[in-house]
């Protein structure tokens, strides 16, 4: 992010070194003449059960609540609880008619498919954004978010928490360094079946009555209509295409970031997806079971050759490497990174259990020194990055284009077995017509970015 900007986050930058960060108009955001004495950021947390509840309670301490908003009182009641003095809503919309002028930032914890719709009218509103992974629903929505949030000038940061950790770094440190030469393949994935299908016949003849607790209207938001039944939600909703993203889009900002960092990964040029038992026309509202999509990325000249890249999802396993030892854990959710000299493997969340295999290898293996900053925390690292003017490390820059993979990979498994040729510049696919339809899906009536 540019600095000298007028906004809270610019007048921290350039006056919180000289004060300790003591100091923050509150009129630099909030478009008031108010000037308080104070550094605590006001903060709004929009979906506060669930992970929106570990978030709002990640930003807590120092800064101000001042909002809550969740459209079920059962799953936000606690945190309703435990922060009595931040107002309650349910609609997102009202909160920010009523609170623009007394809210600096917010965390976004709702599902998939309304991450885009909340972000957009917080970035709008020039207020910096945390957003749960994936970014978005749909490619367009990725692309549209990183534009706005340049455009806005505001710090974002995509909770893919791994991103801020130890050993993300110690994985770039290593492949930099040539630890295992040339990277070529990659077998990465998931194995936590999110899907549908076993209740597709339940929710297509059932019409149970909406809880008293959650106003379904306001759940869906840009979705179109269909009936509440509660295989959707809570929870379940990422096994539905209508409103998730499968197990690629719960997973891929988590595993496929050490690479994506690492490699330079960009966008890939080709998609296809292996599916199993599944036919997108008649089951398409769910998600298979288990899938394998197959990226192909191109060479960067004088950085890397090309890299293919396996995601494994569900029930299709991570194949495990010959070069792991038969007593050692495989890791089901991860990576295997095989270069022209040696294999690195990895757990979930930011390159955990990062190791060269076999064990042999690692321990010939003379450690590079630490060349990228290390951060205290992914939710710290956005609240310092609000306070200093400077980039998270995950904002939308970065963020949009990870989950844009997963967005093309949610379009693949809708073809399965055709090789869908990719133009990122000119975001279309270029040998299929129809994949470009599922690029932007339409919203509901009564709903835009």
């Amino acid at each position: 992010m540019e600095k000298g900007s007028v906004t809270r986050r610019g007048f921290l930058g350039a006056a919180g070194l000289a004060a300790g960060l003591a100091v923050v108009p509150r009129h630099a955001v909030a478009g008031t003449a108010e000037t308080p004495p104070s550094d605590r950021i006001n903060i709004a947390g929009i979906g506060v059960g669930g992970m929106g509840g570990g978030d709002i309670n990640a930003v807590a301490g120092g800064n101000n609540i001042v909002a809550l908003c969740d459209v079920d009182l059962k799953r936000a009641e606690g945190n309703f609880k435990k922060f009595p003095s931040a107002k309650q809503y349910r609609d997102f919309r009202k909160m920010f008619d009523e609170m623009e002028k007394a809210i600096d930032a917010v965390t976004i914890g709702i599902p998939d498919h309304t991450h885009a719709v909340v972000a957009m009218a917080a970035i709008k509103r020039r207020k910096h954004v945390y957003c749960e992974k994936p970014l978005a629903h749909s490619v367009h929505e990725c692309r549209e978010l990183m534009r706005a949030a340049k455009q806005y000038d505001v710090v974002t940061q995509l909770g893919n928490q791994g991103h801020s950790f130890e050993t993300i770094r110690i994985f770039c440190e290593w492949v930099w360094d040539g630890a295992i030469g040339a990277v070529h393949t990659i077998h990465c994935g998931c194995a936590a079946v999110n899907s549908g299908l076993d209740r597709l016949e339940q929710v297509r003849k059932e019409r149970p009555p909406v809880p008293a607790h959650l106003d379904w209207d306001l759940w869906l938001g840009p979705a179109q209509e269909r009936p509440y039944h509660p295989a959707y939600c809570p929870g379940a909703w990422r096994g539905w295409v209508p409103f998730g993203n499968g197990t690629v889009g719960d997973w891929t900002c988590h595993v496929v970031d050490p690479v994506f960092w690492a490699l330079d990964l960009g966008a890939p040029k080709t998609i296809q997806a292996q599916v199993k038992n599944y036919d997108p026309k008649t089951q398409g509202d769910a998600f298979p079971k288990g899938e394998i999509i197959t990226y192909e990325f191109p060479a960067i000249a004088g950085k890397r050759g090309p890299i293919t890249m396996l995601w494994h999802s569900g029930t299709e396993k991570i194949p495990r490497p010959k070069e792991l030892e038969p007593e050692r854990k495989h890791y089901e959710t991860g990576a295997v990174v095989y270069g022209d000299k040696g294999v690195i493997t990895y757990g979930s969340h930011g390159a955990g259990g990062v190791r060269i295999i076999p064990e042999t290898a690692m321990k010939a293996y003379k450690l590079p020194e630490k060349k990228i900053p290390r951060v205290p925390g992914h939710h710290a690292d956005w609240l310092t990055a609000i306070r200093t003017g400077k980039k998270a490390g995950s904002d939308f820059s970065y963020g949009a284009p990870l989950t844009e993979i997963a967005m093309l990979g949610v379009i693949a498994i809708k073809f399965p077995g055709l090789k869908l040729e990719w133009d990122a510049e000119k975001v279309r696919f270029t040998n299929c017509s129809e994949a470009n339809q599922h690029l932007n899906p339409p919203y509901r009536a009564g709903w835009t970015l």
